[in-house]
């Protein structure tokens, strides 16, 4: 495996993550460890198998700040996919100890600004923050068809479709609106999921647009919270594409999140096609859910835990 370092102060082998990146043949197994600092760049990786190793999430901080309102070199509006702070591609990733952050502001101003797009076939996030407002973390694939135009004007946006499994373990996530979306199957175990507080009417945690057929997100042993968000205003959920799915297992919901658990996708109406469930829920935000939501039993449950791991978790 090739080993390469990067540090701000000239003592590794290249002074930024970009540089370092570019240096890795495709084929090449690499690791890349990321001394401390604020690394403020735009970061494509689209290596076969490729590990990036940060000094902790206090210290590796990767941080950028375009928006899909904001203007594009191209004169046209950025647009989501191409708001991205690090988009990462490939067969293997594996992101550690580190923080990754779109600084462009809350969606009324910046519209939607994406930290991380993860479109690698297997990825691995362990201790990593992931931070921003609308859209932080999208867990391609896309759908197949946009329902406006230039909607996925970006990476990936007229390839093939391929499937991602991700998992995130011990990491914290933070946004507003469908701060977690896209079409992977994601397995989020250990992680905290912090709503922030933009004075909006409601907020969603997750935007599942995956198949009928796959896993969706599954989290577990996770804690949802917010930055003083108001009682009963956070959904942990609205479905993306009609058979988005989200299940939440065994986590402890805050005050903040909504009676109801998930919402429909506004004014449409197919949205019985989604699948929501949770099991063994606890906190000021659990309570039972209408018939939306799925209760699942403790055999259902496990069950769901044990594909999500076998579709996600690295050998």
């Amino acid at each position: 495996m090739l080993c390469i370092t990067v540090a701000q102060d000239g003592s590794g082998d290249f002074a930024s993550i970009s540089e370092a990146v570019l240096a890795v043949p495709y084929d090449c197994p690499a690791q890349i460890r990321i001394g401390a600092g604020i690394y403020r760049e735009k970061l494509v990786c689209e290596k076969k198998d490729i590990a990036l190793q940060g000094a902790g999430a206090d210290c590796t901080r990767l941080v950028w700040g375009d928006g899909g309102k904001l203007p594009h070199p191209d004169g046209r509006p950025t647009h989501t996919f191409r708001s991205y702070t690090a988009f990462f591609s490939g067969e293997r990733l594996r992101v550690e100890d580190l923080t990754i952050e779109n600084d462009a502001g809350p969606g009324a101003k910046a519209g939607q600004a994406v930290a991380a797009y993860v479109d690698s076939a297997h990825a691995v996030f362990e201790k990593v923050r992931l931070l921003g407002n609308q859209d932080t973390l999208f867990c391609a694939p896309l759908p197949e068809k946009e329902r406006e135009k230039d909607g996925f004007l970006g990476p990936r946006g007229l390839a093939p479709r391929r499937a991602s499994a991700q998992y995130y373990h011990d990491c914290e996530i933070a946004g507003d609106i469908d701060f977690i979306f896209g079409g992977a199957d994601a397995l989020f175990e250990q992680c905290v999921l912090r709503t922030v507080n933009n004075g909006l009417p409601h907020s969603w945690v997750t935007a599942p647009s995956g198949s009928a057929e796959g896993l969706g997100f599954v989290f577990w042993n996770c804690d949802f919270v917010s930055d003083s968000c108001p009682q009963g205003t956070v959904y942990l959920g609205r479905p993306w594409r009609p058979t988005g799915k989200t299940a939440v297992l065994a986590s402890r919901l805050g005050a903040h999140i909504a009676p109801e658990g998930f919402a429909g996708w506004n004014d449409r109406t197919d949205s019985d096609l989604a699948r929501f469930a949770e099991a063994g829920n606890t906190g000021a935000g659990a309570c039972p859910r209408g018939p939306w939501v799925q209760a699942l039993d403790e055999t259902q449950a496990g069950a769901l835990l044990c594909a999500a791991r076998r579709r996600c978790c690295p050998e």
